[in-house]
């Protein structure tokens, strides 16, 4: 354990990829400011911020394996990084937009979304570096984030003001932080590989999508992101109606972040 522990010493002191962890750096720092946005009562701010995050968030990954600088350092950071931008953030903006007036039941969903995240982020860490799988075992979290914070945003894009209390909310953020700890599959999009040869449909469909976000991104990004969040359960509910084709997983999952 010793000799471990030193090897992982000796490879911080050798050096850190500065590319990767820069992407990660912005993700943090998004992250921070959208707890700064919320405790000025900025929400939609607060909101624009996380999802900044999770595009950052994305690329940091992105750009670790296009340019082979993986590291257990980065993924490290990765998840320290998410737990603030999608844990801790959407947690303190969804309790003092919506939950507070439920009292001790909002803290204690607002907690609880952050501890599943938590969670979700030390059993990814424990099962990096074993063998793969196509689909994430239980939502991620920066999907939980970003699912909270797209409701704010389609919530002040149809009028909104001010603070929003409804029970649909609370509800929503139990049934969130339910879905990041659960073994519910879902979708990955690691073996998106955009630096080689697509079909020239491939490039048309990107377009597209580009094109409908910048033209309603509230109504765009919120659909995406519960379509995504519903679509675990629903391929849950394909394999349990169709067990003969069923959806071969694994406990595991290869690392999403810094490889």
């Amino acid at each position: 354990m010793k000799k471990i522990t030193n090897f992982k010493k000796e490879q911080i002191k050798k050096g850190i990829y500065i590319l990767p962890s820069l992407f990660t750096s912005a993700s943090l720092f998004a992250g921070f400011y959208s707890i700064i946005a919320s405790l000025r009562g900025d929400f939609k701010a607060a909101a624009i911020a996380i999802i900044i995050s999770t595009a950052f968030d994305f690329l940091d990954g992105k750009v670790a394996r296009m340019t082979n600088t993986c590291s257990q350092f980065g993924v490290e950071y990765d998840s320290l990084s998410d737990l603030v931008a999608f844990g801790v953030a959407p947690g303190i903006m969804i309790y003092s937009w919506a939950l507070q007036p439920y009292g001790r039941f909002g803290w204690a969903a607002a907690f609880i979304f952050m501890a599943c995240g938590a969670l979700r982020l030390a059993r990814f860490n424990v099962h990096a570096g074993e063998p793969g799988s196509s689909r994430f075992t239980g939502l991620p979290i920066p999907a939980g984030g970003g699912m909270l914070a797209t409701t704010v945003l389609i919530y002040y894009y149809l009028g909104g003001d001010g603070n929003f209390k409804h029970i649909t909310i609370l509800l929503m953020t139990f049934f969130i932080s339910y879905l990041m700890v659960s073994s519910i599959p879902f979708m990955s999009l690691k073996k998106m590989e955009f630096a080689k040869k697509k079909p020239f449909e491939f490039l048309v469909f990107i377009i597209l999508i580009f094109a409908v976000i910048a033209a309603e991104p509230q109504i765009s990004l919120f659909l995406i992101a519960s379509i995504y969040c519903l679509s675990g359960p629903f391929l849950l509910l394909k394999r349990l109606l169709s067990p003969n084709i069923g959806i071969k997983e694994t406990a595991a999952e290869s690392i999403d972040k810094h490889c």
